[in-house]
């Protein structure tokens, strides 16, 4: 699977976390394309700030020395966690033909769900008259998907809640926006 190329900034730990063995610098951040929570460690000379765009590619990086590891939501400073919803919604906002896209391609999981039913508010009406008005046109903005569809919940709410909803539960069967979250291996022990 493709890694994350650009990330926003959560939360910079200029002393690193308090409780931490070893002390040095540590950001946490969210990816933008897959929106991975990362922690990362920036280069001595860099002073990064919340909300601020980052390279976090395999090339030559200009403020990330490397990328640490893949945090869970858990594991979120509170500064990172009060940044989070504003952070997925500026990159909604900033990426907006992708995430239009998804409401005039989103298909069928099984059956009798639909991608568009895991968003919420969104139930069988909302999907088929969706559905019904994506054939007549695509839609060219969210305020264009709101005037044809009667009652939709705010489109960018909605994906905020189903992206912040794919980050808190790592339970989830279905994964629309999120990178799914890494199964932790549990290792039995050989009795001798």
């Amino acid at each position: 699977m493709p890694n994350e190329e650009e990330a926003l900034v959560l939360d910079y730990l200029p002393k690193g976390r308090p409780n931490s063995f070893k002390s040095e610098p540590i950001a946490q951040i969210i990816g933008k394309q897959f929106f991975s929570l990362l922690e990362v460690v920036p280069k001595a000379d860099a002073d990064l700030k919340v909300m601020e765009t980052v390279y976090v590619g395999k090339d030559e990086r200009a403020k990330i020395d490397f990328i640490k590891r893949r945090v869970k939501y858990e594991q979120l400073t509170s500064t990172a966690v009060a940044e989070l919803e504003k952070a997925i919604e500026k990159i909604v906002v900033e990426d907006t033909p992708r995430f239009l896209d998804f409401f005039n391609s989103a298909g069928p999981i099984t059956l009798r769900r639909h991608q568009l039913e895991l968003l919420p508010g969104m139930g069988k009406k909302h999907m088929q008259d969706i559905l019904k008005e994506r054939l007549k046109k695509p839609f060219e903005s969210f305020d264009d998907l709101v005037s044809r569809i009667k009652l939709l919940p705010a489109p960018l709410k909605t994906l905020v809640k189903r992206i912040m909803l794919e980050l808190e539960d790592d339970t989830l069967n279905h994964y629309l926006f999120a990178r799914p979250p890494v199964k932790e291996r549990h290792f039995q022990q050989k009795r001798y």
